[in-house]
């Protein structure tokens, strides 16, 4: 067993005991909150309020299903106080509180401050953020944050969140970040993640979870953590929804759209959402390299003009049926349909030592694709008892299809001799199928002076990818190129998981947990009749420890192993030309990464976050370019790096200036160190960077909302590459009308065209350097009419499993 391994194991025995030695006898008081109607209220306040001054003795948050349990091992007479928003607060008969007793509310009932159709709407001028031992919540509902906007924009403005022009999300300064939507896997790349987040109004949205280092009960999938969007839960028994239709113009129209439904009829719950949405950009890449040759230095300047669109539709549906009030089956089902099509001209000047005139090329690179996925989820959910024993179980299956054709045509002259030019033209033709197969039970039981909770998973996988290059030069017919390609993945995974939580004290709490998976794969190159194999299984322990110093400052230490294994694409023996210049190929010796997180937050006044952390990842992945000097090409693919280091630290800044006016403010400090042997050349490159966001939400008179966000990066490294600095400030306005039903938003983006990404590789004998805008200034507009009709009620969600799905690309 590895040192770290062990360290850590000893850590999770450690408090297992220490739990026996130091905790008190603690007092349980459980119940379960209920509307009016005799729905659960979930994320409401408890706490346990001293009769005589006033002052907090303890308290909890209900869950999901209304449940809540308090354990104190203070002595006080007491009463128990309940506030959600939108409810009135209740206040129960004061009772004596002592160590050792155990108490059940039974169920409560909490009553609307306002009912009917018509919803509560809290407008706040910034997000309310909820700091727990695990995970930070950002409340999005019933904020500016939240109109007018999409949910890959709140993600993107979250703590710690930076989301670049690519749609891919980085979390304190680290890739590879795990989404998820109501506790369920998204399955799906990180392009067509970034699309379908696009699709996804904020108002849907209730809150955004960010788990920095995610316990035992999450896969161990994802190095930078787990981002959970929970969507709204509805209200309306009957018919509920809305209409979204909109664009964005960023010298292409790009037109969205959507609608969501949801309908209830005794103990059935359903609910649709179908979303369109339509990206488009222009991709301005302009790149020198330098190529060492005999004689001097043969440069390079190459100017393409990428534009591209994507076209994606979403449905999601969900069923569920209440078979009693504790126990819940649901069905869910999702389906997409894409296509994308891709244009490149690019014309390259390229001097030669000794050569008096410059030799061109001149490239036309036209794509296409498209495909569709289906996933399919089938879950149970049950409440066993008040005190909060809870039985859950997921089977969830993905079928994904995906095609795409590319046409590369070049032309190469010297001078302005065109009439001796050469022609040539190479044909991609790439198909590829995944199924994946998922099954887990999770079981939560309070024991001893805490709560349990242990599960078992399994996943299946299999892809088919079948990859077919032919050449034609001087329009003669097409001929194999030698580099076609048939692949076959299969990757079984096995796991299983114990974490326990409790309280050293009345003010330390704790939570510990181990996690062990078993890994089966295999890649089979069909056409190079290759096979490659690994079986490896791994413990992944995690420690939570939460310090309640005072009422207004907390601080809380968390740690964790975590695992990212590669996509299955990049395991993939292929070669890929982006142009003639440019190549990629996979890589079928890539390993998994391994990543060991330490975090110290300090909380202060349940607002202010002054965040350190510290991340050491073995055999990182990282885009690796090496250079052909006597062919003057360049070839990038994914490898291991030996070692990469992360320390951090964040600050969170939350101003109230006006009534009227809020601001949240974020400052993260990142320092970054990669150490790696590539080829024959010994890389060592750190430095400290960093990322300052101010936002600024103000409402304004006649029900009008402004939000300006500004942002800046420094300069830092990625590996091999360095990356200058660079900002940009987008702004929105929002307005409600007819009793609020219907929203209107308008939004710029990038409003000073700064946004520019510019970047070098100066590593052994590379010298590339590369400028890059991907029309990000442009204004979106957006309609949202909503619609109600009918008494109030609760739909059950279903939750999924698996993170298979997060590693297609």
């Amino acid at each position: 067993m590895k040192t770290t391994n062990l360290l850590f194991l000893t850590l999770f025995t450690y408090l297992l005991g220490m739990n026996n030695l130091a905790a008190k006898d603690f007092s349980k008081i459980s119940g379960k909150i209920l509307d009016q109607n005799g729905q659960s209220v979930p994320y409401a306040n408890v706490a346990l309020i001293a009769v005589n001054d006033g002052h907090l003795v303890d308290g909890a948050v209900s869950d999901e299903d209304g449940l809540f349990l308090i354990e104190s091992s203070k002595t006080e007479k007491v009463k128990l106080v309940i506030s959600s928003i939108g409810f009135k607060s209740f206040e129960s008969e004061a009772f004596d509180l002592k160590p050792g007793m155990i108490k059940d509310m039974g169920e409560i009932q909490v009553i609307d401050e306002a009912t009917g159709l018509d919803e509560v709407t809290v407008q706040s001028t910034r997000p309310e953020i909820i700091i727990e031992p695990d995970k930070t919540i950002v409340n999005v509902e019933g904020t500016v944050m939240a109109e007018g906007s999409t949910a890959l924009d709140v993600i993107g403005r979250s703590p710690g969140i930076y989301v670049d022009q690519d749609g891919i999300i980085n979390l304190n300064g680290r890739t590879g970040a795990v989404v998820m939507i109501n506790d369920r896997q998204t399955y799906m790349s990180a392009t067509d993640l970034a699309n379908f987040l696009r699709a996804m109004p904020a108002d849907n949205i209730k809150s955004i979870e960010v788990i920095n280092n995610p316990s035992a009960r999450f896969d161990a999938e994802g190095s930078a953590g787990v981002i959970n969007i929970r969507l709204k839960k509805n209200t309306v028994d009957g018919v509920f929804g809305n209409v979204q239709a909109g664009g964005q113009y960023n010298g292409y129209w790009a037109p969205i759209g959507g609608v969501s439904l949801n309908v209830k009829k005794g103990k059935w719950s359903t609910n649709a959402d179908l979303n369109y949405n339509h990206y488009a950009n222009l991709n301005e890449l302009d790149i020198e390299r330098n190529f060492d040759v005999e004689g001097g230095v043969s440069n390079f300047m190459q100017e393409s003009r990428i534009k591209q669109r994507n076209k994606n539709l979403f449905f999601n549906g969900a069923a569920n049926y209440e078979i009693n009030e504790n126990h819940n089956i649901g069905l869910n089902l999702q389906a997409s349909d894409f296509n994308n099509t891709t244009t490149n001209p690019s014309l390259t000047a390229i001097t030669t030592p000794g050569q008096a005139d410059n030799n061109y090329l001149d490239s036309y690179n036209d794509s296409q694709g498209g495909g569709n996925r289906f996933f399919g989820n089938l879950h149970y959910g049950g409440n066993l008892d008040t005190l909060g024993t809870k039985l859950t179980s997921d089977i969830d299956f993905t079928r994904m299809n995906s095609d795409s054709e590319s046409l590369l045509s070049t032309t190469t002259w010297t001078g302005e001799d065109l009439a001796n030019a050469s022609r040539g033209k190479l044909n991609t033709l790439n198909d590829m199928y995944y199924n994946i197969f998922t099954a887990k039970v999770d079981f939560v039981k309070p024991l001893w002076k805490g709560t349990l909770e242990t599960g078992v998973k399994g996943s299946w996988v299999k892809s088919d990818n079948n990859l077919d290059l032919t050449l034609s030069v001087e329009d003669g017919p097409f001929e194999p190129t030698g580099n076609s390609n048939h692949f076959i993945y299969n990757e079984n995974v096995l796991a299983g998981y114990v974490s326990y939580k409790g309280k050293f004290s009345d003010k330390v709490s704790y939570q510990a947990g181990l996690r062990g998976e078993y890994s089966d794969i295999e890649g089979n190159s069909v056409t190079l009749d290759q096979i490659n194999t690994q079986e490896y299984f791994n413990l992944f322990p995690s420690a939570f420890v939460q310090h309640k110093i005072s009422d207004n400052y907390q601080i809380v230490y968390n740690a964790n192993r975590r695992i990212t294994r590669p996509n299955y694409r990049l395991l993939n023996p292929f070669v890929y030309y982006i142009d003639p210049l440019t190549s990629e190929r996979g890589n079928p010796n890539l390993k998994p990464q391994y990543s060991n997180n330490f975090e110290m937050n300090h909380v202060i006044k349940g607002s202010y976050q002054f965040t350190l952390g510290y991340s050491e990842t073995t055999d990182a992945f990282m885009q690796v370019f090496i250079q052909d000097d006597e062919e003057r090409t360049t070839t990038t693919y994914t490898d291991n790096f030996d070692k990469t280091r992360n320390a951090n630290f964040r600050a969170m800044v939350p101003v109230q200036i006006r009534e009227w006016w809020g601001t949240s403010n974020m400052l993260q400090v990142n320092y970054n160190r990669f150490k790696s042997q590539i080829g024959d050349d010994y890389l060592d490159n750190s430095q400290t960077s960093f990322m300052v966001r101010s936002q600024h939400n103000i409402n304004l008179p006649k029900g009008f909302k402004l939000e300006v966000v500004g942002m800046y990066l420094g300069p830092q490294i990625w590996g091999q590459g360095e990356l200058k600095g660079f900002g940009w400030v987008d702004a929105g306005v929002t307005k409600t009308i007819m009793k609020d039903k219907l929203t209107i938003a308008v939004n710029g983006t990038d409003l000073f065209r700064t946004q520019v990404i510019r970047a070098k590789v100066d590593f052994a004998d590379i010298d590339t350097s590369f400028r890059q805008y991907r029309s990000n200034q442009g204004v979106r507009f957006t309609l949202r009419y909503r619609f109600a009709k009918g008494e109030s009620f609760r739909v059950n969600k279903s939750t999924g499993s698996s993170e298979e799905r997060d590693r297609l690309n």
